[in-house]
């Protein structure tokens, strides 16, 4: 057992609310349960309590057992002297304040219903992709449906947040910002960190003096990427122009290349290695130093993408990397790819823009345009549909990749409303009891 658990049982007032009393003996009337707590402090803020017959407002705290109060080291914060009752599971020591008063205790093993527990146990000790596999499709599709909602928002919220923090990073300059993000999403899941490296090695101001030379874009590009073979290696002429404007770029702006290693090209197909989105991420800066200018100016989603329908030079129309040739192609950037950028970079900027400038049409932008594009396809979207909740729009697919993460995972699921919702359908006379063995471990991990 955990102590979400215990949040959530006091939350919702799923535990024998009759003859509360504190491990003294003190009755206990609970008139106003309090507002969750998800920062640092107490647990819950503003409960309203009558403890022997006295009202008491203030903080709740939470433990699975009273000693983890001193084990976390609450006696040394004053903020918790605002603590007035201590729920625990199990009462193995008094707590006191630091003026010497002591804290009520409230004991809740014995007031909670053997199948919610069980249920409960159940759903933490499971070996499926997700603990609720076996019972999600019970779970009303409306619940469901206003859970990734709230789960796309918070994942939109983190991004966004880390979108403001380069922003600051960049001295407020929001262009600087969005190319480090598209520089990401262009990477992919495999090559993102180096691309985001590459980018941050090589400042945006730098690329826009140059924005009009496409060979030089590449050479900074390239040369900053540790990627450009050594010149006694090449006799291909664009090889060797790209060394030559590199060497002196590179004196010029006192750069230092991140180190080749930090790419990976293994198991990947052709289109997505890292020296085909190098050369992609060049032609966009050629076309246009202000990227995020356009895409807030942008009307609508197709103008989006035409944004990023790019050409490129002619050596990697027929090189997928340095050296050998390929079959000749435009080597574009595919649908699927745009769309990444406009899930991944797009809809996040957009998002941070907005709440940036308190302007909810741009947060309601990054909703629409998650909400028009399809779903993306990847193994945690294609495991969820295949428990029976499929994903109908890049929106959901998003939640649902946040929702495994940061939810599942975890098991967080007296957090998540699919595991309330379960767990809320559970009572004494039906729930899942706990076998003898299930119970002999509970206790021993509970103490």
């Amino acid at each position: 057992m955990r102590e979400d658990f215990l949040h959530y049982l006091w939350r919702l007032a799923r535990f024998d609310l009759r003859d509360l009393r504190t491990t003294d003996g003190q009755p206990i009337i609970i008139y106003q349960f309090g507002v969750h707590n998800t920062h640092a402090g107490p647990d819950f803020d503003d409960a309203r309590l009558i403890i022997d017959g006295l009202r008491w407002a203030g903080r709740v705290e939470m433990h699975l057992k009273s000693s983890d109060w001193y084990d976390h080291g609450h006696q040394d914060d004053p903020v918790y002297d605002s603590v007035i009752l201590h729920v625990v599971l199990e009462d193995d020591r008094p707590v006191y304040r630091s003026d010497g008063s002591q804290i009520p205790c409230l004991e809740l093993r014995g007031r909670i219903p053997a199948g919610l527990r069980g249920t409960y146990w159940r759903l933490l000790h499971n070996e499926s992709w997700v603990a609720c596999a076996g019972q999600l499709t019970a779970v009303a599709p409306p619940v469901r449906a206003v859970w990734l909602q709230r789960v796309l928002a918070e994942r939109l919220s983190r991004k966004a947040v880390t979108f403001q923090s380069l922003v600051n990073r960049s001295d407020a300059d929001w262009e600087a910002a969005f190319y480090q993000v598209l520089a990401r999403s262009l990477g992919g899941s495999v090559n993102a960190d180096a691309m985001e490296m590459l980018a941050r090695s090589l400042p945006l101001r730098i690329l826009q003096k140059h924005k009009h030379s496409l060979l030089q874009l590449e050479a900074l590009l390239f040369g900053q990427s540790g990627l450009l073979p050594a010149a006694e290696q090449q006799v291909a002429p664009y090889v060797v122009r790209l060394h030559r404007e590199y060497a002196l770029l590179r004196v010029k702006y006192d750069l230092q290349p991140i180190p080749a290693t930090a790419w990976r090209f293994l198991r990947m197909r052709p289109n997505n290695f890292p020296t085909v989105r190098i050369a992609q991420l060049a032609c966009l800066y050629h076309r246009s130093g202000q990227l995020f200018g356009k895409a807030l100016a942008a009307t609508g989603q197709q103008e989006l993408q035409n944004m990023f329908a790019v050409s490129l030079s002619n050596y990697w129309k027929d090189h997928y990397r340095f050296g050998a040739e390929a079959k000749r192609s435009d080597r574009r950037l595919g649908e699927t790819a745009i769309r990444s950028i406009l899930v991944n970079a797009i809809a996040p900027a957009y998002f941070a823009y907005g709440l940036h400038r308190t302007d909810e049409r741009y947060r309601e932008r990054a909703l629409e345009l998650l909400e028009a594009l399809p779903a993306e396809r990847n193994s945690v979207v294609s495991h969820w549909k295949k428990l029976g909740w499929p994903a109908r729009s890049a929106g959901e697919s998003q939640a649902l990749l946040d929702l495994k993460q940061a939810y599942c995972t975890p098991t967080r699921c007296t957090s998540c409303a699919v595991g309330c919702s379960i767990l809320n359908r559970t009572d004494e006379a039906d729930g899942t009891v706990l076998s003898v063995n299930e119970e002999a471990r509970l206790y021993q991990l509970t103490g």
